[in-house]
């Protein structure tokens, strides 16, 4: 199995920044029982509950409460897990640009969640940091 880059030159050079269509939130659960796997995009169990990633559609559908709304931004090089600098690098310059960030790292992707309202400013930033 390819196990990705790790040059951070290469890494930030080819990153290529895509926005996923959506809406997306961050829901609590202790049960993923009623919930179709197909629907999580993501999900990190936690002492004090699951955290879901969802589709806004998803959660209203479940009647699942979230105060965040985000977008989804993934960047489409494949990164190393043992990559070091990239997070650091892209929160930096999203940071300037005072956009939070809330980062997942898969094993092929790094996938980067902003509030919907900076969707396209982010992007615009990570584009920039590319070259």
């Amino acid at each position: 199995m390819p196990t990705g880059e790790t040059n951070l030159n290469t890494l930030l050079k080819n990153m290529t920044p895509v926005l996923n269509p959506g809406d997306y939130v961050y829901c609590t659960t202790t049960s993923t029982n009623n919930i179709n796997l197909k629907d999580i995009i993501a999900f990190f169990k936690e002492e004090e509950a699951i955290t879901l990633i969802l589709k806004k559609e998803t959660a209203d559908k479940l009647s699942l409460e979230y105060s965040y709304i985000a977008a989804w931004i993934t960047l489409t090089i494949h990164s190393s897990l043992e990559a070091t600098g990239l997070t650091a690098a892209f929160a930096t310059a999203l940071a300037k640009e005072n956009i939070s960030c809330n980062v997942v790292a898969a094993y092929y992707h790094d996938h980067i969640f902003v509030a919907k309202k900076d969707a396209e400013k982010a992007m615009a930033a990570l584009r920039a940091l590319a070259g």
